[in-house]
């Protein structure tokens, strides 16, 4: 069994930082950070702050050749994905792992298009929210990386155990669940169903759990991701939604959901892969999405009113 030695991680936000500070502690020689050259500009004269103090991190661009990666993370926007796939073709070699950690259900499905699936498992991040303002970062260390295959029979299933042995060095938290399909997707329906409506009325975790009204409509909308995850083809989906609601409740009260914290700083939000891609596996399946549909439509409202 081959070892992780050179690791890239892509996206230093909310997310990235989290794990390029615990990386960055293990081995720091073995790390680099991709960025274009505005980003590194930036990086370089003004660090990210991770929990009270800069990451000085090693950083590396597109046209850079002398550096393989035996581990890819990404942890992107969405709309920055493209690019990435783009820019990490000169790191990654035939036995790279690649693991995604975006929002949604189809950034892998995107990322094998051009690197394949034998060494690409889906994965996502669970935890407290990590609270960006500007270039400082805090998060309170609880978060883990849930990652596993979606289909034995075209992804490499050693790269699990390949991966489970360098987190276990580096200390990072994660779990590797027999169903990762239902897992991935349990998720998502947290996601759709919480950081949209947040995004919209503007309420902390704890707002939201302590509003009635807002379980019922956040209901609604579990529901309807429900019916489309079963249509994909996951397994159990009728006990999803009860453990969706107990993952909402264990978020810390004072915390932002990711796309909340987008609009405060009138940032693009992740509605593509959220409302959008729900309205899309709708028409796909002949399911209706009005909920998904009302979600996408008030915030694309406040997308343009940022340009006022």
């Amino acid at each position: 069994m081959k070892n992780i030695e050179n690791v890239i991680i892509c996206g230093i936000g909310a997310i990235g930082s989290i794990y390029a500070d615990k990386i960055h502690r293990y081995d720091s020689k073995n790390l680099r950070i991709l960025v274009d050259k505005n980003r590194l500009e930036r990086y370089t004269k003004t660090p990210q702050n991770f929990n009270g103090k800069p990451l000085n991190l090693n950083y590396i661009l597109p046209e850079d050749n002398n550096f393989k990666a035996d581990l890819v993370i990404i942890a992107t926007k969405f709309d920055g994905l493209k690019e990435v796939i783009k820019n990490l073709k000169n790191f990654v070699k035939e036995d790279t792992i690649i693991i995604s950690l975006l929002n949604g259900v189809t950034s892998e499905e995107i990322i094998s298009k051009e690197y394949g699936w034998k060494h690409l498992p889906i994965a996502y991040y669970i935890g407290h929210s990590a609270m960006r303002d500007g270039n400082n970062i805090t998060h309170d260390g609880v978060g883990t990386i849930v990652f596993g295959v979606k289909d034995k029979t075209f992804t490499d299933t050693n790269d699990i155990e390949i991966v489970k042995n360098y987190f276990d060095k580096v200390g990072i938290g994660y779990k590797t669940p027999d169903n990762m399909l239902r897992a991935y997707w349990l998720k998502y329906m947290l996601n759709v169903s919480s950081n949209q409506p947040s995004a919209i009325l503007g309420m902390t975790f704890g707002q939201m759990q302590n509003n009635s009204k807002y379980i019922d409509f956040m209901k609604n909308i579990i529901n309807e991701v429900g019916q489309i995850a079963k249509a994909e083809g996951v397994q159990d989906t009728e006990t999803m939604y009860e453990e969706a609601l107990k993952s909402f409740y264990t978020m810390t009260p004072e915390g932002k959901t990711s796309m909340l914290q987008d609009v405060e700083a009138k940032r693009n939000t992740e509605v593509e892969i959220f409302a959008n891609t729900m309205i899309e596996f709708g028409k796909k399946h002949n399911i209706p999405t009005p909920y998904n549909t009302v979600l996408k439509g008030l915030i694309e409202i406040i997308h343009e009113n940022y340009r006022k």
